[in-house]
């Protein structure tokens, strides 16, 4: 639901912050106050066109923020979001935001990352339908008008089954298409292949091996210079002439000289013979280390060898061993595949006659059981209509589908092998229309005020925000119109712009909105009414102050 809208520098309205609840929320207002503002405000924040005009006279920008409590969206709603790069909703909240300037830049933002005006739209379309003189009507689109039937008919299994047939259909297709293709190709394919496949196989690889060869390598082409630098610190421990051993005798006197003149130099002679005898076990250590030493150019040449070829198969079939040995099993795949060319097909022609039957079959019973929902909506759709003034009126759910022919006539698609388009005639006499073609703004917001009634549980998207519902109605017809907005503010939460005080009586929340002038400036505000807020703006509805007005306005919020 919509919890916040926030709207700043737009047409008359300076900065105003409106806290909205669920249910029904009415919103009210004399001629020319600028209720209409709201709604222009809400399709910014939700992706439509942009008029620098609309910025407030004397300003340089204009913004809209609109807050939305996404805590019961759907799994796939998240998912959209995941799939166009955006945050996650943080405590349940999604924040659209809209700038636009005076010199045309334009901004938009959803949770605070900036994205693309085609973005902010989409994400809208889960969010916000708004049924009067506006272009963001989802049940417009008869994609839409189709997975709506199918809810209202409980048809989403039988169509989660033609979904899942036209996968499989699609899959061998694609395996069918990549074995037909011409001689000449086909040579060199299994060439290429055969090629591939005796390749990495004969390089016999194991998923750890590169890691294991790069270190023995290493060890391998420093074995000389390691030969060098032992036997050369062994020297000089060791060596003939200079060595670090040879000049120690001459301490080593000295401190036996000390020793006889004074028995308390004892210790520092003992540590010299501990230090000459940790000297001499170094320099067996190293003489020991360097015998192990293997120089061995042979196996130095087969382990570069082995590390240049698996280099090689990296760069050409992989960025690692694992990735070369997949290649390598999906290329053994394709080949054994081109190899039983012959079989292949006919196996995958078999498969295909079984499941395009399998799927046609699901398709046609898709088919006949929304024909049977269709007409049911039309029937219980005809009823609300009649409800709500058009009492001669048609609805009809109007249903095209596929012949059934084999390829190349077209085939069922993920749908089944229906379109759908809800067709409308508020007057006797007069052909039925797609409701996309439907002139006036207040007979098609009346008629889908009449399908939203019928479809409150099964349509998922929030908020239904609903402008010139009430056009040219009144009496029983505009009580009618207030309890089915109540009905399906029940399931959703409902913004009606009204000048029917029938109906503003019944909402759960009374906004009004009035324009004054402040500072030699006019000026829109909107504000939310307590009861005898309502009372008085009920009263102004009805036509005027009087008592009896008054009185009048009183029964409208006593009734039930």
């Amino acid at each position: 639901m919509l919890t916040t809208l926030r709207i700043r520098n737009l047409a008359l309205v300076s900065e105003v912050t409106l806290e909205l609840p669920s249910g029904l929320v009415a919103i009210t207002g004399e001629t020319g106050a600028g209720k209409s503002i709201l709604l222009g405000a809400l399709g910014l924040v939700l992706g439509e066109r942009a008029d620098r005009s609309l910025i407030r006279s004397g300003q340089e920008s204009c913004a809209v923020e609109a807050v939305f409590d996404v805590t019961l969206m759907s799994r796939a709603f998240q998912r959209s979001l995941d799939d166009q790069g955006l945050d996650s909703c943080a405590d349940g909240q999604l924040i659209l935001k809209r700038t636009f300037t005076a010199s045309g830049a334009n901004r938009q933002f959803v949770n605070g990352t900036p994205t693309t005006l085609q973005t902010l739209s989409r994400v809208g379309d889960w969010l916000v339908d708004l049924h009067g003189p506006h272009e963001h009507q989802s049940l417009l689109d008869p994609s839409r008008q189709l997975a709506l039937l199918d809810a209202f008919g409980v048809l989403d299994a039988r169509r989660a089954s033609v979904e899942a047939l036209v996968r499989e259909r699609d899959a061998l297709e694609t395996q069918k298409a990549d074995l037909i293709i011409d001689d000449r190709a086909y040579a060199q394919q299994l060439d290429l292949l055969r090629h591939q496949t005796a390749e990495i196989a004969a390089a016999r690889l194991s998923p750890d091996e590169e890691e294991t060869v790069a270190r023995e390598y290493q060890r391998a082409s420093s074995a000389a210079q390691r030969l060098q630098f032992a036997q050369a610190a062994a020297d000089a421990l060791g060596g003939e002439e200079g060595s670090v051993l040879s000049q120690a005798g001459a301490v080593g006197r000295l401190l036996q000289e000390l020793d006889r003149t004074d028995s308390d130099a004892r210790p520092l002679l003992d540590a010299f013979e501990q230090g000459i005898a940790s000297l001499r076990d170094l320099e067996r250590d190293l003489s020991r280390y360097a015998e192990r030493i293997d120089l061995d150019p042979a196996r130095l040449q087969g382990l570069e060898e082995r590390l240049n070829l698996i280099q090689t198969l990296k760069r050409k079939y992989g960025n690692s061993i694992d990735a070369v040995m997949r290649f390598g099993e999906e290329a053994a795949r394709r080949l054994e595949q081109l190899e039983g060319r012959s079989e292949e097909l006919a196996r995958l022609e078999l498969a295909l006659a079984r499941v395009s039957s399998e799927l046609w079959d699901a398709a046609l019973d898709l088919s006949a059981r929304r024909r049977e929902c269709g007409a049911r909506l039309a029937r219980a759709v005809s009823g609300q209509l009649a409800d709500l003034g058009f009492r001669r009126s048609e609805f009809d759910v109007r249903i095209v589908s596929l012949a059934r022919n084999p390829p190349p006539h077209p085939q069922p698609g993920s749908a089944g092998i229906d379109t759908i388009e809800f067709h409308f005639a508020p007057n006797p006499g007069e052909p039925a229309k797609p409701l996309r073609s439907i002139a006036s703004s207040g007979e098609l917001a009346r008629a889908m005020l009449a399908i939203k009634t019928v479809l409150a549980v099964q349509d998922q998207i929030p908020v239904l925000v609903f402008d010139e519902v009430d056009a040219n109605v009144g009496g029983e017809t505009a009580n009618a119109v207030g309890e089915k907005m109540r009905t399906i503010a029940r399931h959703r939460q409902v913004l009606c712009i009204t000048h029917l005080a029938q109906v503003a009586a019944v909402a759960d929340a009374h906004f009004a909105v009035t324009k004054e002038i402040r500072g030699g400036r006019t000026l829109s505000t909107i504000h939310r009414l307590d009861h005898s807020g309502r009372v008085t703006e009920l009263a102004r509805m009805l036509g005027g102050h009087t008592e009896a007005a008054r009185r009048h306005a009183l029964s409208l919020l006593r009734q039930p």
